[in-house]
């Protein structure tokens, strides 16, 4: 295919042309992205695969048996029927739930990354009709950035950004000399932004920061997480003991007398009680190099070097996402601002904080400014809700309390749950748990264009269009283009836009008028389209009509200025330009927090040791990292993800020492095991991984070998079958699915087909419907 032939589109890790030749999808990268990702690879595969979704499907069990608590799902047969038959099902069920038990009843999931458009969103478009029949119990925060969201506005303040207001990588490039990385600068996950990229930039800027001899260390168990560069530096760690390092980093600062007592008496608050414990005055125990070597690993010789080169230096200090994804983990970020602030670089060009970078594509870029054309959700009156990540725990225990960010509520009583547009299956933890937890609700509603685990584990199954299949507005807060994202191909089978099946279930319930507002899909996205135009031209930015952009295919954004340095005016002037913090400062110790009582999160960064780590049944750490061939699970049957795979399925990064002493040559299929459960993989044997971990990518399509045993191992090697399923701590209730203990032994039984991507067995439609 020639550049320019085909319609655009767009998607989360870039914008793209496609065509359809008779049955096959033909995919270009977008002649603006000069370095386009390897993941549009997997779009071609994915289409017309046996996996779609191609008829409104209801659960046997449930037609038979009405609503109701079931541990058939995820094992039971589907049966087809027709749209009417299913809308009238939903808006019945609908109505009972409603009526017996109130919209607090109805969990909207929907978490995930069902789209780059905005309009087709599909979290957008359940919440909206949710809303419109009068609300549902919500999820707060992300499995992302769970931790992270709740501490930092303690810490800097409800408005200081965790993406778009850090320093801007050309800042970086130009002036930092040091970047000390906590959970390294891994590029696999520049490659994708919600709401899509048109340019991918973050990878260029870090190899102009390495170009321009910047030194990079990267802490981090596996080698893979640095970038290549003669500057960059590997100094491996044990996995989850980041605040140790910086603690003890902080320790040789301060008693070498290189902190900036200045600027910590001035812009922060609380020093005085993290300087004492870090000293030891308060529990007896000194965070020097000595220590920490004993719990990370690291030479206390590195750890002092280290800190000397800080100072020496314009630095940087990094955090992934990835570090606050474990037990007590709003500890790392803080920690990390703490060992900044010590330093006294925070706020300078170049120098100071950062969390995130190498995490996601859009990290580090300037923003686009204004408000992007997105599909308004409406008001929810239903004030109940939990954070994301405990939801196992919502469904199994409804009525018992919860504590967070200094609150206690309770967990509702799910009768519920309507899915839209994400895969539990993927992001939770413990699926042998979550799947007790699908057993508890009345009814499980599922959106989906592919046959996932979640849809498998539903009541009601609606056919879901992908973003091929209609057409929407691609926009990013972070991407310099909005991409006129035209339909490629017709839906297959009987499927349906997700706003089609609202639209009528919306007048089934009498709602109509208020959903749709009587408009057509390209009526909405003219729509919203003029009113952001609108808002841009009231702002001096003048945009082409909408049918001059949708004939150019795509617009310009304006964005800020991409000088951003993360709290200059903050440090420039303290007094007139506090945060938005209780003392207006950095709070390095956070009387808040501090009250809430929690132990498992003090009121100032502190090493806290897991409750669980490795033992003599499962001595190796194993590190569930984000996939290099797909964006999370989609796309899975892909050409691009299946092209990683071991014998069908997901492969595990061992160091060969570990190997060696299991009996593990390289390409042989192993049992992963856990105290949570267990999975198989293929072995992959590196020494870029430290001796005494693993790792191993989520993402797997969970693919049970007896799917009636929620315990049963998944032999695709889906990690959430091993992961453990409690909150990061009392303040934040985030996700803790980076670290697991695990043990991995040799497979010697018959190795088993994958059948994760084999829809699952369905009948007649009953006469009676």
């Amino acid at each position: 295919m020639t550049a320019g032939a085909g319609r655009q589109s767009s998607s989360h890790w870039g914008a793209f042309r496609a065509r359809i030749s008779g049955d096959d999808l033909a995919v270009t990268p977008h002649e603006l992205d000069a370095r386009p990702s390897p993941l549009l690879g997997n779009l071609s595969g994915a289409h017309n695969h046996p996996a779609r979704v191609l008829q409104p499907m209801v659960r046997r069990g449930w037609l038979a048996d009405g609503p109701g608590p079931s541990s058939a799902r995820g094992q039971d047969e589907f049966v087809r029927v027709d749209w009417p038959d299913l809308t009238a099902i939903l808006a019945t069920e609908l109505e009972r739930v409603i009526t017996e038990y109130g919209n607090a009843a109805i969990f909207g999931g929907s978490y995930g990354w069902g789209s780059a458009g905005r309009f087709h969103h599909p979290q957008s478009q359940v919440h909206r009709f949710l809303n419109t029949i009068g609300g549902f119990t919500r999820s707060v925060n992300t499995y992302s950035t769970g931790a992270s969201s709740v501490i930092l506005p303690h810490v800097l303040g409800q408005d200081v950004a965790a993406v778009h207001g850090l320093t801007s990588w050309s800042v970086l490039a130009e002036h930092t000399t040091m970047i000390l990385a906590f959970g390294g600068l891994p590029v696999k996950n520049m490659q994708v932004a919600p709401g899509g990229i048109t340019r991918h930039r973050s990878e260029a800027a870090l190899r102009q920061l390495i170009d321009n001899g910047t030194s990079i260390v990267v802490v981090s168990p596996v080698r893979t997480d640095c970038p290549d560069g003669r500057g960059v530096r590997w100094c491996p760690i044990n996995p989850g003991t980041d605040v140790a390092m910086m603690l003890a980093l902080a320790w040789v600062l301060i008693t070498s007398h290189l902190h900036d007592t200045e600027f910590l008496n001035t812009r922060c608050t609380g020093y005085g009680q993290l300087e004492a414990y870090i000293l030891g005055h308060t529990d007896g125990v000194r965070k020097d190099p000595a220590w920490a070597e004993g719990i990370t690993g690291v030479a206390a010789g590195d750890i002092c070097s280290l800190a000397t080169q800080m100072a020496a230096n314009r630095t940087f200090v990094s955090v992934t996402w990835s570090l606050q994804r474990a037990e007590h983990g709003e500890q790392p970020p803080w920690a990390a601002i703490a060992l900044a602030a010590v330093l006294g670089q925070i706020g300078t060009p170049g120098g100071g904080f950062g969390h995130g970078y190498g995490s996601m594509g859009d990290v580090g870029l300037p923003k686009v400014s204004g408000q992007l054309p997105t599909l308004p959700q409406g008001d929810n009156p239903v004030d109940a809700f939990i954070p994301v990540a405990r939801i196992s725990d919502m469904l199994l225990n409804p009525g018992a309390p919860f504590a967070y960010n200094g609150g206690t509520y309770r967990y509702p009583h799910t009768r519920l749950v309507y899915w839209c547009g994400g895969n539990p299956f993927h992001h939770h933890q413990d699926i042998g748990r979550l799947r007790r937890a699908m057993a508890a609700p009345d009814t499980v509603v599922v959106h989906e264009p592919y046959w996932t685990a979640t849809a498998r584990h539903a009541d009601i199954v609606v056919p879901s269009a992908t973003f091929l299949e209609r057409s929407d507005l691609g926009a990013s807060r972070g991407d310099p283009c909005l991409i006129a994202m035209r339909q490629v191909c017709d839906p297959p089978g009987d499927v349906r836009t997700d706003y089609e099946t609202f639209s009528e279930l919306a007048d089934a319930l009498d709602v109509g008028s208020f959903f749709s507002e009587g408009d057509s899909e390209h009526a909405w996205l003219r729509r919203l389209y003029e009113t952001w135009r609108s808002r841009s031209s009231s702002d001096g930015v003048d945009l082409p009509s909408f049918d001059g952009f949708w004939s150019a295919g795509h617009v310009e954004l304006p964005s800020a200025p991409n000088d951003q340095v993360m709290l200059y005016d903050f440090v420039q002037d303290p007094e007139n330009a506090p945060l938005r913090t209780p003392s207006g400062r950095i709070e390095l110790t956070s009387a808040t927090v501090s009250s809430f009582g929690y132990d498992d999160c003090p009121g100032h960064p502190s090493w806290l040791p897991p409750a669980a780590g490795p033992t003599d049944a499962h001595p190796l750490t194993l590190l569930a990292s984000q996939p290099a061939h797909r964006l999370h699970s989609q796309l899975d049957m892909g050409a691009t993800s299946q092209s990683s795979k071991i014998h069908g399925r997901e492969p595990l990064l061992m160091h060969p020492d570990d190997a060696v002493a299991r009996g593990i040559a390289p390409g042989r299929v192993v049992l992963i095991t856990s105290e949570q459960g267990s999975c198989l993989a293929g072995a992959v044997l590196s020494s870029d991984i430290k001796p005494g971990c693993v790792q191993l990518a989520t993402g797997a399509w969970y693919d049970p070998l007896d799917p009636r045993d929620v315990d049963s191992p998944c032999r695709h090697g889906n990690v959430n079958t091993l992961t453990r399923d409690r909150g990061t701590s009392r303040l934040a209730q985030g996700c803790t699915g980076q670290l697991v203990s695990v043990e991995v032994r040799l497979y010697q039984e018959r190795v088993p087909a994958v059948h994760a991507h084999r829809p699952p067995p369905w009948g007649a439609r009953p006469p009676s419907l």
